[in-house]
């Protein structure tokens, strides 16, 4: 049975690492997918760390796992995310007509500089 933990303790490192490097590199955002990757390797280091009696790592990761499935508890009960519209800058060229066809007018003045 060592071989089995042994194993559960390498899924979980690469479950977490592969998460953190993927939303590092903007590859994955940091939804669903990273939280259950997150899940899936704290539960597998609570198993490998219980078998070697690693207590602080089987801590830390309880704490991992909880607050990966509270993510995403959160994520499920807060429906779909909506983002805000916001409408595009508008910018006016002169001599060119606006959406209403009115062609704005735009006078430069020359100021002389001042000579001393």
């Amino acid at each position: 049975m060592g071989p089995l933990w042994e194993i559960a303790g390498w899924v979980g490192a690469a479950a977490i690492l592969s998460a953190y490097l993927a939303v590092s590199m903007n590859w994955l955002k940091t939804g669903s997918v990273f939280q259950i990757a997150n899940l899936v390797g704290a539960c597998a280091f609570i198993v490998n760390g219980a078998f070697h009696q690693a207590w602080p790592s089987v801590a830390t990761n309880v704490a991992w796992f909880l607050i990966s499935a509270i993510a995403l508890l959160r994520m499920r009960f807060a429906g779909p995310v909506s983002l805000p519209t916001v409408d595009p800058p508008h910018t006016q060229f002169p001599g060119v007509p606006d959406s209403a066809g009115e062609l704005r007018v735009i006078e430069v003045f020359n100021v002389p500089e001042e000579r001393d």
